[in-house]
């Protein structure tokens, strides 16, 4: 399964943001366990550099986000994800160009916190609690 992780859930490890830290650890686990392939979209890298180097060290925030890169694929964004993203009926721009990333990587489906801001989504949208209980389904 070819999961891409919104920023609030990776932001919710990187920062031990409670009471989201974990469900969200353990949904990152599933990654780094292999039993799930995580994805994170180019502009949430981006992002994550950007938030958690006001919160963290330089040093501290390079060392996060080398270990994301190394675990986790990343989605691409381009022109057309960009266009596709601004006339799909979202409210929240991010959140289209999200979930066309999604799309054009073929990806299964997207973790989130903010399952309301997927409502249009044509994948599967989960919350780590969500995830958890169908990965425990599967056994996995």
């Amino acid at each position: 399964m070819k999961i891409l992780f919104d920023t609030n859930v990776v932001l919710d490890v990187l920062l031990e943001r409670h009471p989201h830290y974990p469900h969200s650890v353990r949904c990152m686990a599933l990654v780094e366990k292999e039993r799930i392939e995580g994805w994170v979209c180019s502009t949430t890298v981006t992002t994550l550099a950007y938030l958690i180097k006001s919160k963290l060290s330089i040093h501290e925030a390079n060392n996060h986000l080398e270990s994301l890169l190394s675990l986790y694929n990343v989605s691409t964004v381009n022109r057309q994800v960009l266009f596709d993203a601004l006339d799909d009926g979202f409210s929240d721009y991010e959140d289209s160009v999200l979930h066309h990333s999604a799309l054009a990587n073929s990806l299964d489906g997207i973790v989130t916190r903010n399952k309301k801001d997927f409502k249009k989504s044509k994948l599967p949208v989960y919350t780590p609690v969500e995830l958890l209980a169908i990965m425990n389904q599967l056994g996995q």
